[in-house]
């Protein structure tokens, strides 16, 4: 990641109706391509979130988790999505076969979930969200790391 820029932003989500009313905020400040890693243990919303994301988005198609699939493409509001779940990567260069020169398109929208596992073979990301649980229900912190992330934190606010 370029370094961090923004503080970010938090929010406390009491059930999943809160974490799609996120995903569904973030689409509609979204004017262009971002990458976005969703972090969290496992359960904590980050599959919840990208399908609301993308959905309010204008897919059409059920978005499906991309757990055994690695990543499956939309077309989410005019543009390329990819929405990718690293969570059975061992090693980044198990990646190199997925053909992944796609993600980086600049108005591609690319939501990662275990970023960690791919550290080096994807592209930098401009947001991150980082879902934990809370004594209610789950916490999110957003947090840009690029110039194009900070002004979509702002757009949030």
């Amino acid at each position: 990641m370029t370094g961090h820029i923004e503080p970010g932003r938090e929010w406390s989500l009491p059930d999943e109706a809160a974490t799609a009313a996120l995903g569904a905020q973030v689409a509609d400040v979204l004017d262009d391509g971002l990458v976005l890693y969703l972090h969290g243990p496992l359960g904590a919303g980050k599959t919840s979130f990208a399908r609301a994301l993308l959905t309010a988005l204008g897919v059409g198609e059920r978005v499906k988790s991309p757990t055994y699939s690695l990543v499956e493409g939309y077309m989410a509001g005019g543009r390329p999505a990819w929405h990718l779940d690293l969570y059975r990567i061992a090693d980044p260069g198990e990646l190199e076969w997925l053909g992944l020169d796609a993600l980086a398109d600049p108005a591609a929208l690319v939501l990662v979930e275990w970023p960690e596992r791919g550290a080096g073979a994807l592209p930098a990301a401009d947001l991150e969200l980082r879902l934990g649980y809370a004594e209610l229900g789950r916490h999110a912190l957003l947090r840009a790391f690029t110039p194009r992330g900070e002004e979509l934190l702002a757009r949030l606010s």
